[in-house]
């Protein structure tokens, strides 16, 4: 399976992501620079944290206009994968992939800590190795990941089951719900806060990340086995 990961001006975990894919993972993965005007090849698309375009205006509101969201957008379209984490997650909201905005934390402090999540939907493509209800520890590192939706999209999100990740006991940044990461309708497109790709291994702190990962490949793989 072929990762790209997205670099912007101002991305900064994008390392950790490719780290995640080809070290720990086992699979190919490409940088792929914001100004690309293709993603052939390419099975999974993931967008990272940091500050993209410097968060001016909003997080995520200039590189929803790059090159490179056209084809990310027509990917999505196409059923396959796509995981926006953090700042990631922010664009995907701005790009209008997925519903709702991100906010500034509730303590209007950047906020770096490990978190406990559960899980609850494990019938998505991005969490099918983990069982339901279960609680991981993931850190997050964010300024403005308090997500807010109205009523009628909440009860939507809950009808559809896009709910995938919600904080478990503290409720760090103040997000609607508890919400730590949702997906679009079809299922493909996931945004979360917490960062994953920080929690592939124990010598850093924990692995409960790297399963995310995993189901990904699983999925894609079993997708490829029906097709064939």
């Amino acid at each position: 399976m072929k990762f790209a990961v997205i670099v912007f001006p101002g991305s900064n975990c994008d390392v950790d992501m490719f780290h995640a894919i080809k070290d720990e993972l086992g699979e190919e993965v490409e940088y792929v620079w914001h100004d690309q005007d293709s993603l052939e090849g390419f099975d999974a698309i993931l967008l990272p944290g940091g500050f993209s375009y410097g968060d001016y205006l909003r997080c995520g509101a200039i590189a929803r206009f790059s090159n490179v969201m056209k084809e990310i957008v027509k990917a999505a379209e196409a059923g396959k994968p796509i995981l926006g984490v953090c700042n990631g997650f922010q664009i995907l909201l701005e790009a209008g992939l997925l519903p709702g905005a991100m906010r500034r934390n509730e303590s209007l402090k950047f906020i770096c800590k490990p978190v406990s999540l559960k899980v609850e939907n494990n019938q998505t493509m991005f969490s099918s190795d983990y069982g339901q209800d279960e609680v991981i520890t993931v850190p997050i590192a964010h300024g403005e990941g308090n997500y807010y939706c109205d009523e009628q999209t909440l009860q939507s999100l809950k009808n559809n089951h896009q709910i995938v990740f919600t904080y478990e006991g503290e409720n760090p940044n103040g997000s609607m719900a508890n919400i730590a990461g949702i997906t679009n309708e079809k299922g493909n497109v996931l945004g979360m806060m917490p960062h994953p790709e920080r929690a592939v291994d124990s010598l850093l702190g924990g692995a409960d990340g790297l399963k995310l990962f995993q189901s990904i490949v699983r999925s894609w793989r079993e997708s490829n086995v029906v097709k064939a």
